[in-house]
């Protein structure tokens, strides 16, 4: 029998043994309502902006998932005071920009690619020395693309030979300005450099190749700071003041889209996903599925804290195969594990092209999907930048999910077409995006249990 065995550290849920199976009967529909957890970058985001802004942020509907647990503690453990979670509610005591303090230890994000690229940013520019590590996954990824332009800043920062962390960042450099040209569309990298232009004694400018999720841009001017967006190419200037405020947390579309996808493939599903972000960087999940025949009715629209959200009603439908937009790559970026399973059932041949940054997630998302798919007797066939799937039936089987929650959470939803049972290994890290999955799936109708 596989366990899950877990301990409480400074508020954060830590696996012992990550030997945790889903286990997914055949069949079934998705009915109901339900409202998914907040959304995660925001949630980042929150408590990264409200510990340097001056006064107290208060935030609502904050993800109590472990990526955000991770950054939510790493302040705590350079000097802010932050209250909470309760039930998504997080107060944070902010410390200005120069007022967090060296940490006792090196901060260990976990999981968390998100708190690793983004914090390497902003730390450049403190007068403290700062080590930034992971677990086995995130010391395994890519950080080059962040380290590369920082180091044209003025910053200076270690990493192991293949150029990822541990991170070593050396405090007291001067950052100066740059005007950077990213050579792949990545709101990580993005956000890493605005943020350690912050910290800069002139003007910080980034140009991407396609628009990548603005929630950096849309909370700095919420906190009043200037930031300036215009043809691809997002500026500020350094030594401003960030100014406290509420903030509520939609929830994350990224979430819904196993929902949106579940829903879609499963015949007499009716599903009503509540206060979902609908921010035009984050809705290529929404114009995929819908390219695909999916039955998405976007209802409710309204701002909530300078983002916008609305409520989604999605019902079954006959889905057909597509060439993806490559425009849209960027904009679906972490939903395309998900997508692959929508376009494994539905009729005709699916292409992904132009999406090489699956490669480096939290795992190799093409080859892992790939095989799994394959295992449940679909055809799909990884390229170097994308897969070629032909839609038909799926078979029930076994799944690795290479320690990938959105790659687990995609499996589960498969078993609503599949023809036996689904297990599902390695799901532990489903904590870091969506603690309560088992529980709310079920709610609507999905068979899924922890074996």
């Amino acid at each position: 029998m596989l366990l899950l065995i877990g301990k409480l550290v400074m508020g954060m849920i830590v696996t012992d043994n990550v030997s945790v199976r889903f286990l997914v009967q055949p069949g079934g529909a998705l009915k109901g309502r339900i409202r998914v957890p907040g959304d995660k970058s925001i949630s980042h985001r929150s408590i990264m902006l409200g510990s340097i802004a001056e006064g107290i942020t208060k935030v609502s509907g904050f993800l109590e998932g472990e990526d955000s647990l991770a950054t939510l503690n790493a302040f705590r453990a350079m000097g802010v005071s932050i209250e909470g979670p309760d039930a998504g509610k997080v107060t944070i005591h902010g410390v200005g920009l120069k007022g967090l303090k060296p940490p006792s230890q090196p901060l260990d994000l976990g999981n968390s690619g998100t708190s690793m690229r983004l914090l390497s940013g902003l730390l450049a520019g403190q007068a403290f020395d700062v080590e930034l590590t992971g677990d086995h996954s995130l010391v395994s990824r890519p950080m080059r693309r962040v380290t590369e332009p920082l180091a044209s800043m003025g910053a200076r920062i270690g990493t192991t030979e293949k150029g990822t962390a541990p991170l070593q960042i050396k405090g007291g450099q001067p950052l100066e300005g740059i005007d950077y040209n990213m050579p792949v569309a990545s709101a990580q990298v993005k956000s890493c450099l605005l943020l350690a232009g912050l910290y800069a004694n002139s003007r910080t400018c980034v140009r991407e190749p396609a628009p990548t999720r603005d929630h950096t841009e849309r909370m700095l001017a919420g906190m009043g700071y200037p930031v300036t967006t215009e043809n691809g190419k997002v500026c500020l200037q350094g030594g401003g003041k960030l100014m406290a405020a509420s903030i509520d947390v939609p929830a994350d579309i990224s979430s819904a889209a196993f929902f949106l996808v579940g829903a879609s493939i499963a015949p007499g599903s009716d599903l009503l996903l509540e206060h979902v972000g609908i921010n035009p960087t984050r809705t290529g999940v929404l114009e995929i599925l819908k390219l695909m025949g999916a039955d998405i009715k976007v209802l409710n629209r309204r701002e909530v804290g300078g983002e916008p959200v609305a409520d989604l009603r999605v019902r079954a439908a006959q889905l057909h195969g597509i060439d993806i937009p490559v425009e849209q790559v960027p904009l679906a970026i972490d939903e395309f594990p998900a997508l692959f399973i929508a376009a494994a059932c539905a009729q005709g041949r699916t292409v992904l092209t132009g999406a090489e940054e699956l490669r480096v997630k939290e795992s190799d998302r093409i080859q892992v999907m790939a095989d799994g798919l394959q295992a449940l007797g679909a055809q799909a066939e990884p390229t170097a930048d994308g897969m070629i799937i032909e839609g038909g039936t799926l078979n029930g089987g076994c799944v690795d999910s290479g320690g990938d929650h959105r790659i687990a959470m995609s499996f589960a939803m498969a078993g609503l077409r599949a023809s036996g049972p689904i297990k599902i290994d390695d799901c532990a890290n489903v904590n870091t995006s969506f603690p309560d999955f088992v529980s709310l799936a079920s709610s609507v109708g999905l068979s899924v249990s922890n074996e």
